[in-house]
């Protein structure tokens, strides 16, 4: 069982290779379905991505995921050589031109959730080109049994001459189109959602007008088309039963803490899966810590048979937790096990729950348990502009980021 998290950024890259990925997928520029985020790499990082994953034995995977125009074909190619060249693991694609090209560059295909994957004659059919494939997120987990049984039985290979490998969703975002098929964007900002260009129009509030006599009609729930985040980790052992062979997190567009956390429970609970160790007490731990990051409530997706209908009652976040960005890293003293923070904004003191997080830290979570404030000594309290120093659990590097983390009141 492969754990495939998402890396938006180096931190959270680092974050996911810490917390026990077997392998992570990123985008570069604007080729992948999170073009408009700011939190992508340069083709020039693919090098220092893959050397980076190769220390912690994960695999890299490049994800080349929109629809393609012409225009965009020689990137495509260019993107492809500097992936070649740095030994990236495999290429997320859904559009035939980069599955073609992707399979001409010698690089293995993996096939994104965008080609709606549903049934074992498009297994068959997709076998000659890619050795992993992401079901659709619609299927319930009888009919992914199904196709992982064919797979096994007849059997399906791909190219590499291995029987196909069978992807799934297990956490994350979820979106109201069918495998992320929307248009809403394009039609209302002419931003293609299929060309990483989202703006999430499904998650703000509508009114229905009758266009007749004008009528306004009162909806029940004001976020109708804003499903809540797909959760399997109460029924984990369920979903790995059916076969399949990697479980994905979403999440590119994700901070560190929550690829940290997301991927540590899933390590968990995959391990737990293993050892005969998964039971009830262990999933609701897990449940509490995923509720302290980012979230929009949690159902089971259609996985379980269900209708879509678990919306969220919120546009943001539902955390039971969330974090204030407090000031940046100056000095780090390895002996000592003590770093020193500019404190740019709020206040800190002994007890507080903190968060660091930075390129080559990535996640880093402490309580505070003392405080020399400036030059004075041991403090009970900080403010905005004092020079902080607090005992850490490992190191940190200058530039990292502080933050604290405060319980959400409801």
């Amino acid at each position: 069982m492969e754990l495939l998290a998402p890396a938006g950024n180096w931190e959270s890259l680092q974050a996911a290779l810490q917390a026990g990925a077997d392998a992570v997928y990123f985008g570069v520029e604007q080729l992948n379905m999170r073009a408009r985020a700011t939190m992508n790499f340069d083709v020039s990082d693919l090098t220092q991505i893959k050397a980076r994953c190769s220390h912690y034995k994960a695999k890299a995977y490049l994800t080349l995921n929109t629809i393609l125009y012409d225009h965009d074909l020689p990137l495509l190619q260019r993107t492809l050589r500097a992936a070649k060249e740095a030994g990236i693991d495999g290429v997320i694609v859904s559009d035939q031109a980069a599955i073609q090209a992707t399979v001409d560059a010698g690089l293995p295909v993996h096939l994104s959730t965008q080609l709606n994957i549903s049934n074992i004659q498009s297994v068959r059919f997709y076998a000659g080109f890619a050795d992993v494939m992401v079901l659709a997120r619609e299927l319930t987990l009888p009919q992914m049994k199904a196709i992982c049984d064919a797979i096994q039985k007849q059997p399906i290979l791909g190219p590499s001459g291995q029987p196909i490998q069978v992807e799934v969703f297990a956490h994350g975002a979820l979106c109201m189109a069918i495998s992320g098929k929307c248009y809403l964007s394009l039609h209302a900002q002419n931003a293609s959602a299929n060309r990483g260009a989202c703006i999430q129009q499904c998650r703000r509030k509508y009114r229905v007008t009758d266009l007749e006599d004008g009528h306004e009609l009162e909806l029940d729930h004001e976020f109708i088309m804003s499903p809540k985040d797909l959760c399997t980790i109460d029924f984990l052992d369920e979903l790995i039963a059916t076969g399949v062979s990697v479980l994905k997190i979403e999440g590119r567009g994700k901070s560190a803490d929550y690829v940290y956390t997301t991927t540590q429970c899933y390590r968990e609970a995959i391990d737990a899966v293993a050892t005969g160790n998964y039971n009830p007490t262990a999933v609701a731990r897990w449940k509490h810590r995923l509720e302290n990051v980012y979230n929009r409530g949690f159902w089971g997706g259609y996985y379980l048979g269900r209708k879509l209908g678990e919306w969220t009652n919120q546009p943001g976040s539902s955390a039971r937790t969330r974090k204030l960005l407090l000031g940046t890293c100056t000095r780090y003293f390895p002996r000592l096990g003590v770093a020193e923070f500019l404190l740019e904004q709020y206040e800190i003191q002994p007890g507080d729950d903190v968060l660091i997080m930075g390129d080559q830290t990535g996640y880093l979570e402490t309580s505070v348990t003392s405080l020399h404030v400036n030059d004075s000594g041991a403090g009970l309290h900080a403010r905005q502009g004092d020079h902080i120093a607090i005992p850490v659990p490992s190191r940190v590097r200058v530039g990292d980021k502080l933050y604290k983390r405060l319980e959400v009141t409801v």
